[in-house]
């Protein structure tokens, strides 16, 4: 696709203003000027299938959302230093959807200061240092998290206290082997950080594991490794910006899919719809000695904005019926995909659960070797089609499919059909 005079014109203002450090989805960039449901429309008045984006997660600009962030606006914005009831409100409310004890929440704007946060008070409760991720892991880009963020890339070094363990891959071991597979790892890197002198604070995994490739099967998997980082004293961090909210179709949170009570739980994105509003739930006795020791405030996190987009994020996805919406249409769209790697060899493992699926493409199902170059030109050949989504995984050959809750079974068959005219042309 050639790049329009004003899409280049832009990107020169981009580089001068906002220097190097940012980076672009797609060979041409899009310019998004007005979000609807799950449709973007650019400058020129295209639109575009939003299969990708979880910050909207009750689609563009929701009707209820926008209103509700607008009238609180004009009321009163300030920090939780005074008393607010909309902090209580939205606490309470997003406690209930938690098992009974994880009994405090605490809010900040960002996913990155929610897990940064999680890490000091684990650090604080357990009085030790070290901590456990997956080896392509993102977990958020403050100083600390971006140290456990090995998917930033390799100039961003992990810290001294941060071990590594393999992703559970669900393509690559057998069901039955993978709960086993990644409770040894764990058991391996915490076996290292004692060799170092270095006690084991937490494991803190993204319950989807979506910048490993996306691996969300079978339920129960996770059980095994938790128990091992807290016979090792530690605790268990579910990360659950990427999968939270009812994304994976079964449950509002993904260790639920599990059947696990997390130490910390942390949230981010999909809070408030593309508002900023994040934080974490937590056990009351894990709070206990940070509380003791550590003053926290944060200028914007729980502020009154904030919480009424909260509340009305909830709104929607109960009144909508979204987390059911998620399953049902999610199963749909893998049973489609399912159906196309039938009839294109690229396509080497379709796995997900509701609203969060990979579809990884490989060059040959023998070796299972990634189709890295393939999964670039499909992206971009998608862009260039009107759907937008992503690539993911260590090799960055597996799509991530994750659209806002109110994806339709037409929009899936959208997705599906221009996928399938992509790979019939390209592979």
């Amino acid at each position: 696709m050639s790049m329009s005079p004003d899409t280049k014109a832009l990107m020169d203002r981009r580089a001068k203003a906002l220097g190097p450090a940012y980076r672009l989805f797609y060979e041409t960039p899009l310019h998004p000027v007005r979000g609807e449901g799950v449709w973007l429309y650019d400058s020129s008045g295209r639109r575009y299938l939003d299969a990708y984006n979880n910050v909207a997660s009750v689609g563009h600009c929701h009707p209820h959302v926008v209103a509700a962030i607008a009238n609180q606006a004009a009321i009163l914005n300030t920090h939780t230093r005074y008393l607010h009831e909309g902090v209580l409100d939205y606490a309470e409310r997003l406690l209930a959807t938690m098992p009974p004890a994880l009994g405090h929440a605490m809010f900040t704007c960002t996913g990155s200061e929610a897990n940064d946060l999680a890490m000091r008070i684990a650090r604080s409760h357990t009085k030790a240092d070290g901590l456990i991720v997956t080896r392509f892991a993102y977990h958020g880009v403050t100083a600390s998290i971006a140290e456990a963020s090995p998917s930033l890339g390799a100039f961003v070094q992990l810290g001294n206290a941060v071990r590594t363990v393999p992703a559970p891959d669900s393509y690559r071991i057998a069901p039955e082997a993978i709960g086993t597979a990644f409770a040894n790892g764990v058991r391996e890197a915490i076996a290292d950080l004692k060799a170092h002198n270095i006690r084991p604070a937490a494991l803190l995994v993204d319950t989807v594991f979506s910048s490993d490739g996306i691996f969300t099967d079978p339920p129960g998997f996770l059980a095994e490794a938790v128990e091992a980082i807290r016979e090792a004293g530690g605790l268990f961090i579910a990360d659950e910006v990427q999968a939270g909210m009812g994304r994976t179709g079964d449950a509002l949170w993904g260790f639920q899919r599990h059947g696990l009570v997390p130490d910390i739980v942390t949230m981010g994105k999909p809070l408030g719809a593309g508002h900023p509003l994040a934080g974490l739930t937590v056990k009351p006795e894990m709070l206990a000695t940070f509380g003791r020791e550590c003053r926290y405030f944060n200028t914007f996190g729980g502020n009154p904005v904030a919480m009424a987009a909260g509340m009305a994020v909830m709104d929607v996805i109960e009144g909508e019926g979204l987390v059911a919406n998620a399953q049902t249409v999610g199963r749909y769209l893998r049973a489609r995909l399912s159906e196309l790697a039938t009839r294109h060899e690229v396509i080497g493992d379709v796995r997900g659960a509701g609203f969060f699926i990979g579809v990884e493409l490989v060059t040959d199902r023998t070796s299972k070797a990634p189709a890295t170059a393939e999964t670039a030109r499909v992206v971009n050949a998608l862009r260039e089609r009107g759907v937008l989504l992503s690539g993911t995984g260590p090799h960055a050959n597996t799509l991530k499919i994750r659209p806002p809750l109110v994806f339709s079974q037409a929009n899936a068959d959208l997705l599906v059909d221009t996928l399938d005219e992509v790979l019939t042309t390209m592979c």
